[in-house]
């Protein structure tokens, strides 16, 4: 069995955009007439670009290949062009395909992917969720108003959630660390108390920002929020900074996560030796469902625990459960409710009371609706996610309006 076609999609989500502006979807068909799935989740270059380094990366390492070659075909990806470093667009590209990889094989022997890659250590999976506005709440006032957080949260729980999401600090911009403003810390910590008090012990606080602050900031900001016992501070700083994020985790009493921006093994290994406590890899970035696998096991070593990102489509979010089925240090996944998510393919994964079901179709265990996605073009050009340009203000409040904009 050999890997003979690529075909690439890049499918926009209806409003309200939830998981980005769009997915770029990869479908790869091997020499016997198996389809496998995956999702590239890079977001330096724009999707047309993206799908020729996509096309670049199959057509030069992949194609004509045994799907099983893993080892071989990431060697070949990571060495390219005497580099032997991590390349987050090029890692972007070979993550999807290599996904696609592993839902062939699933489906050429009929077992989930979770069997091929050491078995399935959790029947389910804890799951968690950002706070999105409930019915009533506008925008963009909800992502700067503690009383809907709280309302949300508590929707959240009455779900079955055991864990909820805000990142109520302000904007992630451009231009690197930066001191938050005194506005940002009051409505962080009014953020952490209301819904505290609104969820009680029902549910884990997550606090997130998105690498936008300078050491010191981060360290202002966590202290203020530290009462309220977040079960994590997500990314407090620039990911260019690994070493400074050992001040942060010994300064500031929270579990420190990150990893949504790092790829491979070398990153989040060097995350572990300053201090990271929790890597949230995604998969669709971080080097596919094997070089995931191998990230655990070295947070195992370190006695940290993995919580795979989900700022994308359900595809990524299907690998990212196959993985968390089959390591013995998940903490929880990342989830994204959405009619599209769900129609995308067809309802195959589920939060049953706040667990995610691992699926044991063969496979990633999901079935795409192809014409669907092809159905939701993008046709914008902006990126997947875009920083601020401008610099924070220090008169007023810095509201961060979600990962996405609002959309028609």
């Amino acid at each position: 069995m050999k890997l003979q076609d690529l075909d690439i999609i890049v499918t926009s989500p209806p409003a309200p955009g939830w998981g980005g502006r769009y997915w770029i979807l990869v479908k790869v068909t091997t020499d016997t007439g198996i389809i496998g799935w995956g999702e590239c989740y890079a977001a330096s270059i724009g999707p047309a670009a993206m799908r020729a380094v996509i096309e670049d990366v199959f057509a030069r390492h992949m194609q004509g290949q045994s799907p099983e070659d893993i080892e071989l075909m990431f060697r070949r990806v990571y060495s390219a062009g005497f580099t032997q470093r991590p390349d987050l667009t090029v890692m972007g590209a070979w993550s999807g395909l290599e996904i696609a990889c592993w839902d062939i094989l699933g489906k050429d022997r009929d077992r989930p992917v979770h069997a091929l890659i050491g078995g399935r250590m959790n029947d389910r999976i804890r799951a968690y969720t950002y706070l999105y506005p409930q019915e009533g709440h506008q925008l963009p006032a909800f992502w700067a108003d503690p009383d809907m957080a709280a309302e949300a949260a508590c929707a959240m729980v009455a779900q079955g959630y055991t864990a909820v999401k805000f990142d109520p600090a302000g904007p992630y911009t451009m231009r690197g660390g930066h001191m938050p403003s005194l506005h940002d810390i009051s409505l962080s910590v009014a953020f952490c108390a209301k819904i505290r008090a609104a969820v009680g012990d029902r549910a884990d606080l997550l606090f997130g920002t998105h690498g936008q602050f300078s050491t010191a900031g981060a360290i202002r900001l966590g202290t203020a929020i530290a009462p309220y016992s977040p079960l994590w501070f997500e990314e407090p700083i620039p990911p260019d900074t690994p070493a400074e994020l050992s001040k942060v985790a010994e300064a500031v009493h929270i579990p420190v996560a990150v990893g949504e921006r790092l790829t491979t093994k070398h990153e989040f290994a060097a995350a572990l030796q300053n201090g990271a406590e929790i890597l949230q890899p995604a998969l669709g970035r971080a080097g596919g469902i094997w070089e995931a696998k191998k990230i655990a096991a070295i947070a195992e070593v370190h006695n940290a625990q993995m919580a795979p990102h989900l700022y994308a489509g359900p595809i990524e979010w299907a690998a990212n459960i196959q993985l968390a089925a089959a390591i013995p240090n998940i903490l929880m996944a990342e989830t994204i409710e959405t009619p599209f998510h769900d129609a995308l393919i067809k309802n195959s994964l589920t939060v049953e009371n706040g667990y995610i079901p691992v699926p044991q179709a063969a496979g990633l265990g999901i079935e795409v609706d192809e014409a669907l996605a092809r159905a939701h073009p993008y046709t914008g050009d902006g990126l997947h996610l875009e920083m601020q340009a401008d610099p924070i203000g220090y008169h007023d409040v810095n509201a961060f309006a979600g990962g996405a904009p609002v959309k028609a």
